[in-house]
């Protein structure tokens, strides 16, 4: 190369360097340059893998606490079939009326919601009529009710004496999916295949 260079004339010899310095550059501007913002990349995607993998971990950690819940609701709310859960709601509803003095006026028909993994939900509208004194105690019972019969919407108005309140109710009662509708871990048994029989 330096032979080569030695037999060039002076202009020549800048040409050659200048042809070498533009082609560097184009080699850089074409190979290298472009790459210069891969390190910070790697550097993010790293940071983002280790905070994944962090999260990851504690979420482990927790399992012994998420099963201890899982168990916990298995066992909470009562077992009724679920043919029987509707009367029962009602029953308890009236019950806890005629204890707290509250009449009630108006029921609609039962909606039945079964897409959670332990509990099946009834869902009673109903219209009562009552002063304020009954309706919080009835509200009270009801709540401690060992259905768990909760108030998911409430509307007051007085009545037309303005002497007492109507108070229009949707009420909602848990009731616990026996171990025939949830299967194994609360796996909805409709889910779980039958194991097949081994052939001898």
């Amino acid at each position: 190369m330096k032979k080569y260079f030695a037999q060039l004339r002076p202009l020549e010899r800048r040409l050659a360097i200048g042809v070498l310095v533009v082609l560097f550059l184009v080699l850089n501007y074409v190979f290298i340059w472009p790459h210069f913002s891969d390190w910070g990349s790697l550097q993010k995607r790293g940071e983002d893998a280790r905070r994944k993998l962090k999260l990851y971990q504690t979420a482990i950690a927790q399992r012994p606490g998420y099963e201890a819940q899982v168990k916990n609701l298995e066992s909470g709310g009562q077992v009724i079939p679920i043919d029987d859960q509707s009367v029962t709601m009602m029953r308890a509803i009236q019950t806890r009326s005629a204890q707290s003095g509250v009449g009630i006026i108006n029921t609609s028909r039962q909606m039945t919601r079964t897409n959670d993994a332990f509990f099946i939900e009834q869902i009673q509208n109903i219209s009562v009529l009552g002063d304020d004194k009954q309706l919080v105690d009835f509200l009270f019972k009801l709540g401690n009710d060992a259905s768990a019969i909760r108030v998911r919407d409430l509307e007051l108005q007085p009545d037309a004496a303005k002497q007492k309140l109507n108070a229009n109710l949707r009420l909602v009662a848990s009731y616990q999916k026996s171990a025939a509708i949830t299967g194994a871990k609360g796996v909805p048994a409709a889910n779980l295949k039958p194991a097949t029989a081994k052939a001898k």
